[in-house]
């Protein structure tokens, strides 16, 4: 079922000085910062060879982002994201086996425009897991 890590997420607070940060230190290719209001975040995304790592910073106190900073002041890992050939039969599979989908459980568009779903920590070793159909 799981497929390939589309990508790691790290929550920071200024988005412009991460990618700085990813360009100039490390040398990697970063794209622009994209607003992303409906889910509360501006995104940043570093292409690597294998994946991609996603910068998220806030946009408003109401951000999950910014509740995630509020109780990991220095920012961090926030998320990973695995690709799925079917995202409802992978949601499917999950619930059958004791697993949590956050929100309504039904997928919504990411920011890659591809169907998307959350996981709840506490089903994977403390790590929020994000499906996004492939």
């Amino acid at each position: 079922m799981i497929g390939r890590l589309n990508h790691v997420a790290i929550a920071v607070r200024e988005i412009a000085k991460a990618a700085r940060v990813y360009r100039e230190m490390l040398g990697a290719d970063v794209s622009a910062v994209v607003p992303q209001p409906e889910h509360g975040v501006s995104t940043v995304f570093v292409t690597l060879p294998n994946t991609k790592i996603e910068l998220l910073e806030p946009l408003g106190e109401d951000s999950p982002i910014a509740k995630f900073l509020d109780r990991n002041p220095d920012g961090g890992i926030h998320h990973v994201c695995y690709e799925v050939d079917d995202i409802r039969a992978a949601r499917d599979r999950l619930l059958a086996h004791g697993a949590r989908v956050l929100g309504d459980g039904e997928p919504r568009i990411g920011a890659h425009g591809k169907p998307v779903l959350f996981l709840h920590p506490k089903d994977f070793c403390g790590t929020l897991v994000e499906l996004e159909q492939a």
